[in-house]
């Protein structure tokens, strides 16, 4: 089962794509800023967690979506996981312009069966 983590400060959102993606036999992990997301993938032990596949906001507290996504490059086995950028503001592509691991960005309001789309092309291997 492939496993997508939701990295969003808004509990809605996250609960949405918590439905969409489970309907679709995703396993989903949550994470409600970059902080958290960042302790998730790096921490040691039982509770660490690698997803296929982050679905990453932007404008979050204590870790932005940016700072986070620049973390994951500096990590082995991190900096691989395709990121879909899902985010209100549409001028922050250029940020994550020579980014290698952003997949693809979405913006909000978004389109349930488009992300569900996107989500599983970013799973195909050799994308």
């Amino acid at each position: 089962m492939s496993k997508v983590m939701v990295v969003d400060d808004e509990k809605d959102v996250v609960y949405l794509i918590k439905v969409l993606m489970e309907r679709e036999k995703f396993e989903v992990l949550e994470a409600y800023n970059g902080l958290e997301a960042y302790n998730k993938l790096t921490e040691d032990g039982p509770n660490k967690v690698l997803p296929d596949v982050i679905i990453l906001d932007i404008m979050m507290p204590e870790m932005d979506g940016y700072t986070f996504q620049s973390k994951l490059q500096e990590l082995d086995g991190l900096r691989d996981i395709p990121i879909v950028i899902l985010t209100a503001k549409g001028q922050m592509k250029d940020l994550f312009e020579l980014s290698s691991n952003i997949f693809a960005f979405v913006e909000k309001p978004f389109e349930p069966k488009n992300l569900v789309k996107i989500v599983r092309d970013a799973l195909v291997p050799g994308r």
